[in-house]
Formats: C-alpha cells, structure tokens, sequence
C-alpha cells in the first residue's frame, strides 16, 4: 500500500468551512456519525484508531473494501473528501465513477463499480445467472438488471432493464461475488430460473434451456423454493412444465 504523510489533525483545524459545517450539526447528526464510526472501528478492527491520520484510516477501508473507497464513507468518518483530491492527484487512487475511488494499482470490477453507483439496481436474469455460474455467456457491458416499476432508468438505456412491483423486487435478494471476488446484489438461483422463463419472450431460448439444464444438475438445487417463487410470480405451471421437460 502507498503511504502518503499527513498530520493526525482535525480535518477541521485545515479547513475552516468544514468547521463551520460541524459546527452547524445537530445532536441527531452527531450521534449517527458516531454510529457509524464504531461500525467501521469494529468493522476495521485497527487498534489505536484515534491515533492514525485521516489518509492511514482510507487506507484502511480500502484493504477492507478490496481496494475500493467511496466519499460517502468518508462522510460516515467525519473525514473531508478533499483527502480524496490529495490522494488522487498522488496517483494513490483511481476516480472509477461519481464518488468512487479505487487503489491506482487494482483492477477495476465493472460490476461491483456498477452496484456501488446504482444502489436500487438488482443484478438478474441471465447477468445473475452468469454469477452463478448457470450461463457461460459473459454479459459484456450489457447487463440484465431489475428494478422498481417506478424507478426512473433513462440512465440505464444501454442495459437490459426489468420493472417490477414493490412485492416481488426483494423476492430472493442476495448478495454475490463477482468473478472479481466483490460482492454485488442480484436475485438467486431460483428467481433466476423463474425470471428467465417469465421473460422469455426477451430472452434466447436456447440460453434459457441451458440455464435450466444447468440448474437441474446442481446438487443444491431447491426445487420447493422453485415452486413457491413461480407461484409467487404467477408462473407456475409453466416453470415446473419446463423443468418437466429437462429432466426428460
């Protein structure tokens, strides 16, 4: 990890209008920083935390973070984003997307740099299933995506976007690595299974069988939370008809 020197100072003793912003803070505020600091002294475990400098505590997140940082992290710290400025213009890190930094030395994950930038963004259909190892077809900057039926996607044009209803677009939400080893969030197998089918309309049928054939094999397989999502879905009969004739 590079090092970069800095005092152990306040942030606020070097800049004056970042004193006044705390200055300004309410006791609500002051408690959920402080919430979140002693989430990330336990999610850090550093010892002597007090002791390190503002540029040794980024540091820091980012071994945790897999190389990654972002400046609503620092906010949670109480930290100035300028240390961000210092540290990119040192050639320290990387400015991958609105708010996110990587170590200059990483590879960038596409995927993981996605979901940091699109919170309410679900990773799914044949991109999840390509996590899960059920599709070897790699999505190439075109991912298949789930999102509330009121979310605005202008943004997200060049991706494959689906719209759901509030009740069903946490319907098994997971959390899964990317090939790069971060994790994202996507849906599970199942969902999967059962979104492919669903919209299958959009999708190439032959992918959708290999997926299903894939699935089948699979020893942890669970065809009874299969079952329960299609229902959920209202697909039913036509999952379990296509499971049906895989297994033929």
């Amino acid at each position: 990890m590079i090092a970069c020197e800095t005092s152990n100072n306040k942030v606020s003793d070097h800049f004056p209008e970042f004193r006044k912003k705390v200055d300004k803070t309410t006791e609500h505020d002051i408690i959920s920083v402080e919430k979140s600091k002693r989430y990330y002294m336990e999610k850090l475990t550093i010892e002597g935390f007090q002791d390190k400098s503002n540029i040794e505590i980024i540091e820091e997140l980012m071994k945790k973070n897999n190389g990654y940082i972002t400046s609503k992290e620092l906010d949670m710290f109480g930290i100035h984003r300028m240390y961000l400025s210092i540290m990119q213009e040192k050639g320290i890190i990387e400015k991958v997307a609105s708010g996110i930094y990587i170590d200059f030395n990483k590879v960038i994950d596409n995927y993981y740099v996605f979901g940091l930038s699109m919170p309410n963004v679900i990773f799914s259909h044949m991109t999840a299933l390509y996590f899960h190892g059920l599709s070897t077809k790699a999505p190439n900057g075109v991912y298949d995506i789930t999102v509330k039926r009121s979310y605005s996607s202008v943004h997200l044009r060049k991706h494959n976007v689906f719209y759901v209803d509030n009740d069903i677009y946490k319907l098994g939400l997971i959390e899964i690595e990317t090939p790069m080893g971060n994790k994202v969030k996507a849906y599970d197998v199942e969902r999967c299974i059962c979104d492919i089918i669903r919209s299958k309309n959009r999708m190439d049928l032959e992918l959708i069988k290999h997926s299903v054939r894939e699935y089948i094999k699979r020893k942890d397989k669970d065809l009874v939370r299969l079952s329960l999502y299609a229902e959920k879905l209202g697909i039913k009969e036509v999952v379990m008809d296509y499971v049906g004739m895989m297994y033929e």
